[in-house]
C-alpha cells in the first residue's frame, strides 16, 4: 500500500514511535505501533491522539506555519536517508538543523524536544514507507514531462481529425 500522505499516521503523546491508524473504534481509534513489533492499541480519551497529517511547525510567515509534511518531504530532498541528527544531538544541533530546513520557524514556538521529535518521525517513515518520498518526485517528474510533450496532445487530435474526414463518405 502505497503511502501518499500522514492521514493515516498518529503520535500519542507520552509515547515514543508512531503509529498507523486501523480503524476508528467505539470510544477512541485502534491503532497500530509503526515498527517490528506492531503492537495495536486502543486509545482512549485520555490519550492525546494527533495526526501528522494535522500537525505543522510554527512559522514567522503569514500563514503562521508550514505543514509537517512539507517539512518531511524537504528534510528528505535535503538530506536524503541521514538528517545527521539523532536522540543525541544537543539542542544547538537541532535548531541549526530546523534553521537550515525551515529558516522561518519560530523561535519562540519551537523547541529542542519539536525537531527530535521531528527526525524521529522521518526515520519512522523513510523506515515504514519509504515511498512517502519516492511518490513525490515521481508525480513531479510526470507532471515535467507533460510540459514537455505537448506535441503528443497534437497527435491525439489526429485520428479524430482523421474521423471527420470519414463522416462525409457515410452520407454518401
Amino acid at each position: 500500500m502505497g503511502m501518499k500522505d500522514l492521514t493515516e499516521i498518529a503520535s500519542i503523546s507520552g509515547k515514543g514511535g508512531l503509529f498507523r491508524i486501523i480503524k476508528p473504534g467505539r470510544v477512541g481509534v485502534i491503532l497500530e505501533s509503526w515498527d517490528e513489533k506492531k503492537i495495536k492499541l486502543a486509545t482512549n480519551p485520555n490519550h492525546k491522539v494527533s495526526i501528522l497529517a494535522d500537525i505543522s511547525i510554527y512559522t514567522n510567515t503569514d500563514e503562521g506555519s508550514i505543514p509537517l509534511e512539507q517539512v518531511l518531504r524537504k528534510i528528505n530532498k535535503e538530506f536524503g536517508d541521514d538528517p545527521g541528527l539523532d536522540g543525541k544531538s544537543t539542542p544547538d544541533e537541532l535548531m541549526s538543523f530546523i534553521e537550515y530546513v525551515v529558516p522561518e520557524y519560530d523561535e519562540s514556538r519551537v523547541y529542542p524536544s519539536d525537531i527530535k521529535k521531528l527526525v524521529n518521525w522521518y526515520k519512522i517513515i523513510l523506515k515504514e514507507a519509504p515511498e512517502f518520498f519516492i511518490d513525490e518526485k515521481e508525480d513531479a517528474k510526470e507532471e515535467s514531462k507533460e510540459d514537455k510533450e505537448q506535441p503528443t496532445k497534437d497527435k491525439e487530435t489526429k485520428p479524430a481529425a482523421g474521423a471527420k474526414k470519414n463522416t462525409p463518405k457515410k452520407k454518401q
